[in-house]
């Protein structure tokens, strides 16, 4: 197992995080709700690990709105469940306490605290972010904004999650066109169930 390196990146650093199937799908062909067939993996050692490693150097989380809807109506009552795993209550306590910023073209105003609503091409928002504050800016499992951001090369660390799973329909992450970009494999580790955490920094 390779352990995780810095980024060698001027500014803060942009990391992505997404869970994939084996054919590249972030959802199922019902839609942005199938979920299904992730959902044995989501609560493994090896996923629960990987979470703590994506959020831990983060101090700003950034979503799309049907995520920050999912997101913020679920994990804030997890955060003071004593049931819970410890690792679930601590990405809970962050992503209730850390800056938020919610991409939206419907919304007006945050429903939830430390929370800024925006509606601008996520490049330029990410550009703006990069050069005020400190620590990463976590884009937590937001496919569309992490390829807009792939597209403009914004990107300086990929955590996913491989599941060895085909689902042969549902929106893909890496479509044509995007442009050549190198990678380079900063940590893998291998789940009981055969899922693969892995980090990806951007070669540059």
């Amino acid at each position: 197992m390779n352990t995780t390196t810095t980024s060698t990146t001027t500014g803060r650093t942009v990391t992505a995080n997404l869970a994939l199937t084996l054919d590249g799908r972030y959802h199922g062909p019902a839609g942005p709700g199938d979920f299904g067939a992730f959902v044995p993996y989501v609560t493994t050692d090896t996923a629960r690990d990987h979470m703590t490693r994506l959020w831990t150097g983060a101090t700003t989380a950034v979503l799309g709105r049907t995520n920050a809807e999912g997101f913020l109506g679920f994990w804030p009552s997890v955060a003071d469940d004593a049931s819970a795993d410890p690792r679930d209550r601590s990405y809970a306590r962050w992503l209730v306490e850390t800056e938020k910023v919610v991409f939206s073209t419907t919304l007006t105003e945050a429903p939830w605290e430390r929370t800024r609503i925006v509606n601008a091409p996520a490049d330029q928002v990410i550009r703006d972010l990069k050069n005020q504050g400190e620590g990463e800016i976590l884009v937590n499992s937001s496919a569309s904004i992490i390829k807009a951001l792939l597209d403009a090369d914004l990107i300086d660390r990929l955590h996913l999650m491989i599941l060895p799973e085909i689902l042969g329909g549902g929106p893909r992450l890496l479509d044509d066109g995007l442009p050549a970009s190198a990678w380079t494999l900063a940590h893998q580790e291998t789940g009981e169930r055969g899922e693969i955490a892995a980090v990806y920094d951007r070669a540059r």
